[in-house]
């Protein structure tokens, strides 16, 4: 099960609504949800986002990097 918490004094991009946001991480990939509007941000991990081999449309596509146990 993902953990998800609550980002204090975070207002939502979408529709200006304080105390809203909740972030969580899952494969490596960083969600953040309005819980008013239900807008929705993801972010890559670094590791995708400064890498030199892939190309800018094929970095928006990675859902997240497989990093066996």
């Amino acid at each position: 099960m993902v953990k998800k918490r609550f980002i204090a004094g975070a207002i939502c991009p979408n529709c200006q609504a304080l105390d809203t946001l909740r972030w969580w991480q899952q494969n490596d990939v960083e969600h953040i949800e309005c819980v008013e509007c239900q807008h929705l941000d993801t972010r890559l991990p670094q590791s995708v986002t400064e890498s030199e081999q892939l190309s800018s449309t094929t970095k928006q596509q990675v859902i997240g990097i497989f990093k066996p146990d």
